[in-house]
């Protein structure tokens, strides 16, 4: 994608999908959290926080990176043996020393009934001859790519240990991008879940009380007290809740999705294929569209515009879908997206054209012509 052209032609173009019908809400609900996070998790754009970059316990929804980490460095199919030292304390999967299950398996009773032991048996497995040590490693080095400013791990299961610790917007920022991993959507999505004899429940109650709730992962522990990250979808809009100490956590994840869901909506910047301005060269017309759709949440008396960002001229030949510049997407006077812009069409140079006219005229026509000049 082409970045901004000097001498470049701006146009400013009007975005008729905007916030029609949007209720209004002053403000966000109060919450019980020390820390919380409202995010839309296509954009990042924070709708609603408190104390979102301050550096707390997190417990088990640690596990997040854990299972992401695992899914990166393991296959489903993986055999892994349980050792005496997976055994920890805690919330468990119930493993014993000597059982052999799949990856799969472990992520299960990782994400649903929060195993520690499950997060200890896998983090020693992925880590190789690094063990647990390495796995903790990756974790970190996932938060740094990830920008998690404020987020140190020290073990893969979350318990209370001095240096583990992230904050509400980067365990935001984490639900977001672990949402797009099918493989992770799909087990923080699941209710109850069997291995062997077992039957696990998933411990977060908003997947069954809360319509569109689509995962992810509950946490306790003294130092940290209740931690919650979920995700809801509606509408096409996809948003994730993060609390951080908090006794009243499904109460206030619900009061935050239905503000959220109430004042924010997904307005689309522009369509792909969108016509969106048209340059002149050598006599000759070059049509400049949208090579994909965007799309960004606005809040009630937002609204969506764009500029087109274009080379004053352009050099001929021109062929279909070559980048010509970009459409800047603009909520207010913020810069919100950049699409890039593509020649809607193949333009060849006019002594081009005009060849390629002279061959469709029939020959008697264009000898006609001749002798007639």
């Amino acid at each position: 994608m082409m970045r901004v052209l000097r001498g470049c032609l701006s146009i400013v173009l009007a975005v008729a999908c905007v916030t029609g019908g949007i209720a209004c809400h002053a403000s966000a609900p109060e919450t019980s959290a020390a820390a919380f996070v409202l995010m839309e998790a296509e954009s990042g754009r924070v709708l609603a926080s408190r104390n979102e970059t301050q550096e707390r316990s997190i417990a088990s929804t640690t596990k997040i990176m854990t299972c992401l980490v695992a899914l990166e460095h393991s296959e489903l199919t993986d055999k892994v043996t349980v050792r005496r030292e997976h055994l920890r304390e805690g919330s468990s999967m119930y493993l014993f020393e000597g059982e052999t299950l799949t990856m799969e398996e472990l992520l299960y009773g990782l994400m649903l009934p929060s195993g520690n032991d499950a997060a200890e048996c896998i983090a020693a497995y992925c880590g190789g001859s690094g063990g647990s040590a390495q796995f903790v490693q990756w974790m970190n080095d996932k938060a740094r790519s990830l920008s998690m400013e404020h987020t140190s791990f020290m073990n893969p299961s979350g318990l209370d240990e001095q240096g583990h610790h992230s904050c509400a917007l980067d365990m935001a920022r984490l639900a977001a991008y672990a949402m797009q991993e099918p493989t992770f959507t799909r087990i923080v999505s699941t209710r109850t879940a069997s291995v062997g004899t077992r039957t696990m429940t998933n411990h977060n109650k908003l997947l069954a009380s809360y319509a569109g709730c689509v995962g992810l992962k509950t946490g306790y522990t003294g130092d940290a007290g209740r931690t919650l990250v979920t995700c809801a979808e509606r509408g096409g809009m996809r948003l994730i809740a993060v609390t951080l100490h908090d006794g009243s956590d499904w109460a206030d994840h619900t009061a935050l999705y239905d503000y959220g869901f109430a004042v924010c909506r997904r307005a689309c910047g522009v369509k792909k294929g969108s016509r969106c301005a048209q340059l002149e060269a050598d006599g000759m017309t070059v049509t400049a569209a949208a090579k994909e759709s965007f799309f960004y949440p606005v809040l009630e008396g937002e609204a969506l515009a764009t500029r087109a960002e274009l080379p004053k001229t352009v050099t001929l030949p021109v062929k279909k879908g070559q980048i010509l510049g970009e459409l800047v997407v603009f909520c207010g006077e913020a810069e919100v997206g950049r699409v890039a812009l593509v020649s809607a069409g193949t333009v060849e140079a006019p002594a081009k054209q005009a060849q390629r006219e002279m061959k469709k005229t029939p020959l008697a026509e264009r000898l006609w012509n001749f002798f007639a000049a």
